[in-house]
């Protein structure tokens, strides 16, 4: 199993009735309420953003990310909640006199064509502003006491976009994007019920960090099925936005993609590429799986077509209800076959699986034949009187040197080497093993990519480590084996760097 990172293109805060643009800043505040200090907003703001899916998209149509063997694409839209490191925050004010919100839901929405679903994309633009001041352009609600220091203040930008308009010549359909209250008639707007809704998030302290699900969204943006797409929006719920007479404001904060911190907000895209391959450890009347590896060059190369497979016995004839199996495409270039309750009169014994059918740009290539050994069921299983011990394990890895500097357009094959510890020799061949990636801070450990099941080939260990959707930073690699009922991890096995390309 694997992930993909993909990043905000652009993103903006929208502030209630002013031009304020704020798409530079750092930190994205969504907020709601009153506030009686003149230079800050009043009433309640929306986050707009965008993702670059290219990479994303490229990588699924190559088959480098895969659905071939049926394994959905999963997708979660991650922000990092600027409370999140400090219980001691909640319930607190901001220094700017906010007090930090609880108890509330964050929608996630599509941007509306003009007209709903059928009108024009609403393309914008992020703008250059950083500071949130209240505008006093086009109808807003209040003045700027400090009007002199916005103007001399670079930081500070009323050019879109903003709550009024998407780009200098374009205005949104309806100002904000869309009516809360649901009272637009005719083609004069947009109502938040008339809104694509993606997924809601309930917030209960405030601090939690933003997960939300967007896997049937970008799965149809990928598909072809949803064209159109400038973006999508992030907001409290109506109920929320429409509270009336409070004295206080709420708000909650979150990285933008202008931090400078390790948060930046990303979609994580999951999706199970994990190779299990039974090649050496075939049993009899089990479900086990077989693969087959194309290269050209070093490289990869996926077939024409999905090739099919004939299981044939020791002395070359084919097994009964085991001929045309199908395949899939289980990576880029590794296609994966289930051959289920094969068993024979004497075991061990030798089969063979010949895949046919092959064709790699419109040229039609000899079938392939390996073999496999199947073994009893029993070798399977230790059953005895002697309980079995747990099994300390050591290490070595090759594809990243330790303490190596990576460049961040390098994608390397890490090949793990399990062995007993204090040995040198003795190699494990089917051992549950994970790995974890992570970076620290402080003390802290930020996750990267949680507990994932390493490869297993008939040749060894491996997992792919893609640096390219990875932010520079020094990165550990954590290793753990499951055995005998001990759950046994090994921190910090290999350390690297990933570093910027100038």
């Amino acid at each position: 199993m694997s992930i993909h990172k993909s990043y905000f293109s652009k993103n903006d805060t929208l502030i209630y009735n002013s031009s304020t643009n704020t798409g530079r800043n750092p930190i994205v505040e969504l907020f709601f309420g009153n506030v009686e200090n003149v230079i800050s907003p009043v009433g309640y703001s929306r986050f707009i953003f965008d993702l670059d899916l290219e990479d994303l998209q490229t990588k699924v149509e190559n088959g480098e990310i895969s659905t071939g063997c049926s394994y959905n694409l999963t997708h979660k839209l991650k922000m990092t909640n600027t409370s999140f490191f400090d219980k001691e925050l909640l319930n607190d004010t901001w220094s700017n006199g906010r007090r930090r919100a609880t108890s509330f839901d964050l929608v996630l929405y599509r941007i509306p064509k003009t007209s709903g679903d059928t009108g024009d994309p609403q393309t914008w633009d992020e703008g250059v502003g950083y500071d949130y001041y209240a505008g006093n352009a086009q109808g807003a609600t209040t003045t700027v006491s400090v009007k002199d220091a916005v103007e001399t203040d670079k930081s500070y930008s009323a050019r879109p976009v903003n709550w009024f308009k998407r780009t200098t010549v374009n205005n949104w359909s309806y100002n904000g994007i869309y009516d809360n209250t649901n009272q637009t008639t005719g083609n004069t707007g947009i109502n938040y019920s008339a809104l694509t809704i993606v997924d809601v998030q309930h917030f209960e302290f405030g601090n939690e960090d933003i997960e939300f699900d967007m896997t049937n969204e970008i799965n149809d943006i990928l598909t072809g099925a949803t064209t159109g797409t400038t973006g999508w929006g992030i907001s409290f719920v109506p109920k929320v936005e429409n509270i009336s007479g409070m004295t206080e404001n709420y708000s909650v904060g979150f990285f933008s993609r202008h931090t400078q911190t390790f948060y930046e907000p990303f979609l994580e895209t999951d999706y199970n590429d994990l190779i299990q391959d039974d090649r050496n450890t075939f049993y009899e009347r089990r479900n086990n799986k077989l693969y087959l590896y194309s290269f050209r060059y070093g490289n990869p190369q996926n077939f024409d077509d999905l090739p099919l497979v004939d299981i044939l016995d020791s002395a070359g004839n084919p097994v009964q209800g085991l001929t045309g199996l199908t395949t899939c495409q289980i990576q880029n270039g590794v296609y994966e076959v289930n051959v289920s309750g094969l068993t024979a009169t004497t075991l061990p014994c030798i089969y063979y699986d010949v895949w046919n059918g092959i064709s790699i740009d419109g040229v039609q290539l000899n079938n392939v034949e390996n073999q496999f050994v199947v073994n009893p069921l029993s070798d399977l299983y230790q059953i005895g009187m002697e309980d079995n011990e747990p099994s300390i394990y050591g290490f070595d890895f090759y594809g990243i040197k330790q303490d190596e500097k990576i460049l961040n357009t390098d994608i390397r094959k890490v090949n793990v080497v399990l062995k007993k510890a204090y040995t040198t020799k003795e190699v494990l061949t089917h051992v549950d093993s994970y790995y974890r990636i992570y970076v620290r801070e402080g003390t802290t450990e930020v996750q990267v990519q949680d507990w994932t099941p390493i490869n297993r080939t008939h040749s060894g260990y491996y997992f792919i480590f893609d640096t390219q959707d990875k932010i520079p930073n020094e990165y550990f690699v954590d290793i753990k084996v499951i055995t005998d009922r001990e759950v046994n991890t090994y921190k910090r096995e290999l350390k690297f760097q990933i570093v910027n390309k100038k």
